[in-house]
């Protein structure tokens, strides 16, 4: 998957546990596991904005975009076509 959750940096650098940071942000310890390891399909404005209030961060510093490598052969493809 492109988009990939730094959430477990976070966390380590305010050194907060999982379950103290599921708390704090209202959702279920699962629910944070999910997110963390990169399982989660979608994330709701409301919990993507606790986290950022919990964590005192931005969006960019949870979520990034990497290039899949399917992409990169797209793209090799077109410009041949060209």
């Amino acid at each position: 998957m492109p988009i990939v959750i730094d959430l477990d940096v976070e966390l380590a650098k305010r050194r907060m546990s999982v379950a103290e940071f599921a708390a704090a942000i209202e959702i279920t310890p699962v629910n944070v596991s999910v997110l963390k390891n990169g399982r989660a399909k979608a994330i709701r404005f409301s919990t993507l904005d606790a986290i950022c209030r919990v964590l005192e961060c931005q969006p960019g510093d949870i979520l990034r975009w990497v290039p899949d490598e399917t992409d990169g052969a797209a793209l090799d493809t077109t410009e041949a076509t060209r």
